[in-house]
């Protein structure tokens, strides 16, 4: 039977040290790879003979500015649809380096995942086919979903904060 164990055992098997910190928040195995060994696991998983994760649900940037020398993560999410089970690996990269490579060799619906998540966070998918801003104007020299920002201006004084419950 194909669930969590079975499939962290296999990968721990074939990757050793190359995959670290498996979680399971609300049953979803999660775990985390490094960035030269990202293809070479989601290959695995997508060619598996019982896994089968042939569909890219996700893929998606996360900033953590707290985290130093990795700062950026990148995470996509597999699905086996034979097994009706998924799985979540991330890869933390410095935001003075964020290169990433792409999965666009392995699944052709991360071309505009891996755009998107370029446009908004600034993390390079290297081999990427026509990596460039894809919302955004092409003229942007930030990226606006980098915690880098405060959420509010606080020289405003029109707003009061009573009318917004605080």
């Amino acid at each position: 039977m194909i669930n969590n164990e079975s499939i962290v055992e296999e990968v721990v098997g074939q990757f050793g040290q190359k995959v670290f910190g498996f979680e399971e928040p609300f049953g979803l195995l999660t775990f985390t790879t490094n960035a030269s060994d990202l293809i070479e696991v989601v290959g695995f998983l997508k060619n598996h003979p019982q896994f089968k994760f042939g569909f890219l649900t996700d893929l998606a940037g996360i900033h953590f500015p707290d985290n130093t020398g990795g700062e950026l993560c990148s995470v996509c999410m597999l699905h086996s649809w034979e097994n009706n089970i998924r799985v979540r690996i991330k890869v933390f990269v410095p935001i003075s380096d964020p290169k990433v490579p792409t999965l666009t060799t392995l699944f052709a619906a991360a071309n505009w995942q891996e755009r998107e998540t370029f446009d908004f966070y600034g993390i390079e998918y290297i081999g990427h086919p026509n990596l460039k801003r894809i919302l955004n104007m092409e003229d942007m020299d930030y990226f606006p979903m980098r915690k880098e920002y405060p959420l509010e201006d606080a020289t405003r004084e029109d707003k009061i904060d009573a009318l917004f419950g605080r």
